[in-house]
C-alpha cells in the first residue's frame, strides 16, 4: 500500500476533528432532533474510544449520548445489554455506534433491534466471529488483523527485530481473527528468518484484574530481553498490557513495531511520562513530536513505530459523522464502504485502504479490514 501522510496537515482528533462538518440535527424524514448513542468502555479498559465518545457528547451536548460497559463485560453480559437498551429506549435515538464491540455485543445489538429495527448500529474493535458480528450490526469496522499478521513482523524486522514476542491468553485466542492472525505472525517470522515466540499472559479480566496483567509484563519483559537479546519485538493483544509493554521494552533497548490498536495515543504518552496539555489533547503531531524526543533522549530512535491514525478514535469519530449524514439523508445506505472511506481519510488526513472482510470463502460486505503505513520515531 503506498499511502502519504500529510501529518501536518492531520486535523485533530476527538476534540476538534468533526469541525469540519456542520452537525445539524434534522433527520431525513424531517420529523424532529434525533441523537446518536456512543458505547465505549472506560477509560482503565480503552481510554481513546472513551476519550473520544467523551469529547462528542460534550461538543453535541443533547445530541450525544455516551455510555460505558463494565470492564469485566466477560461476566457481566446482562449489564452490557441493558445499558445497550436504556440508551435506544429514547425515541429521538436513531444511532448507537460501539467501540470496541466486545464479546456481548451481538446479543446487546439483537435485543435493539427486538425494540428499535430502525436503529443504524455501527461497531468498532468487534469481539465477535465474523458472521455474527456482520450479521447483529450494520456496519463493523475493524484493523485489518490478518494483514497485520504480516505487516507487523515485516516491520518489526525493517527495525532490526530477530525475535517476536507475542502476549495473550486463552480467552483472546478464542477470537479467530486474533487465533489466525498469530498463526500468520508465526508464518511470517520464520519466513523471514526470525523466532517467534508464544507467551502466556494472565487475562486481565481474571483475578489478577488489570494490575496483575501489567505487573506481569513489567517482569516478564526484561526475563524474555536477557533471553532472547534487544533485538527482541514485542506485541501483545491486550489494551491494558500496552503501556508496561512499552515502558519496559524500549526502554531496556528492545523493539515495538505496533501495539494491538495503533495509534501515537495507545500507551506511549504513559509509557513515556509525556504530558499532554489540555490545548494539545488529541493533537497527533504534538503527540508524534513528543514522542521521537522522548525515544531520542532514551537513544531508542528508530526502534519503535506504530500508526499516524489514532484507530480506535477514527472509528468513534467517523462512525459519527457516518450517522450523522445517514441520518440527515445525504447517506442513503447503512452500508456505503466508500463513503464511510472518504468520511475516514477527510478526518484523519490520511490515505487508508477499505477492503472487505473474505473469512472462510464468505464476503462480508458491511464488515470493514483497514489498513495504514507505519511512522516510525
Amino acid at each position: 500500500m503506498k499511502s502519504k501522510i500529510a501529518l501536518l496537515v492531520l486535523v485533530l482528533f476527538a476534540c476538534t476533528t468533526l469541525a469540519v462538518f456542520a452537525a445539524g440535527q434534522k433527520d431525513a424524514a424531517g420529523t424532529g432532533a434525533y441523537k446518536i448513542a456512543i458505547y465505549t468502555g472506560t477509560v482503565s479498559q480503552g481510554e481513546e474510544e472513551f476519550r473520544a465518545g467523551e469529547a462528542l457528547a460534550r461538543k453535541y451536548p443533547g445530541m450525544v449520548i455516551h455510555q460505558t460497559y463494565p470492564d469485566n463485560f466477560s461476566k457481566e453480559q446482562e449489564t452490557t445489554i441493558m445499558n445497550a437498551l436504556s440508551m435506544v429506549s429514547d425515541p429521538a435515538v436513531k444511532a448507537l455506534i460501539m467501540v470496541q464491540a466486545v464479546p456481548g455485543s451481538a446479543a446487546a445489538f439483537e435485543k435493539v433491534r427486538e425494540v428499535r429495527p430502525d436503529v443504524l448500529i455501527i461497531a468498532g474493535v468487534p469481539g465477535e466471529d465474523p458472521g455474527v458480528a456482520s450479521r447483529t450490526a450494520d456496519i463493523v469496522m475493524a484493523a485489518d488483523e490478518l494483514a497485520m499478521g504480516t505487516t507487523v513482523v515485516e516491520q518489526a524486522k525493517k527495525l532490526g527485530a530477530k525475535t517476536f514476542v507475542h502476549y495473550s491468553f486463552p480467552r483472546h485466542m478464542s477470537y479467530p481473527l486474533l487465533a489466525q492472525r498469530r498463526d500468520l505472525m508465526r508464518a511470517t517470522a520464520e519466513r523471514l528468518g526470525m523466532t517467534f515466540v508464544y507467551a502466556d499472559a494472565p487475562d486481565p479480566l481474571g483475578d489478577a484484574g488489570v494490575p496483575g496483567a501489567q505487573q506481569f509484563i513489567m517482569e516478564d519483559v526484561p526475563r524474555k530481553i536477557a533471553e532472547y537479546g534487544k533485538d527482541t519485538n514485542f506485541f501483545s493483544t491486550n489494551c491494558a498490557m500496552q503501556e508496561p509493554l512499552l515502558k519496559q521494552s524500549l526502554s531496556l533497548g528492545a523493539i515495538n513495531a505496533q501495539q494491538c490498536c495503533p495509534s501515537p495515543f495507545h500507551g506511549y504518552p504513559g509509557a513515556l511520562g509525556i504530558s499532554i496539555p489540555e490545548d494539545k489533547a488529541g493533537d497527533v503531531p504534538f503527540v508524534i513530536s513528543a514522542i521521537k524526543a522522548k525515544l531520542a533522549a532514551m537513544g531508542a530512535t528508530g526502534r519503535a513505530s506504530t500508526w499516524p491514525v489514532p484507530i480506535n478514535m477514527m472509528f468513534i469519530d467517523a462512525g459519527f459523522e457516518y450517522a450523522r449524514q445517514y441520518l440527515e439523508g445525504t447517506i442513503t445506505s447503512k452500508n456505503d464502504m466508500a463513503k464511510m472511506k472518504a468520511i475516514a481519510e477527510q478526518l484523519t488526513g490520511a490515505t487508508m485502504d477499505f477492503t472487505a472482510l473474505v473469512d472462510s470463502g464468505t464476503t462480508y460486505s458491511n464488515y470493514y479490514m483497514i489498513l495504514s503505513d507505519y511512522i516510525t520515531f
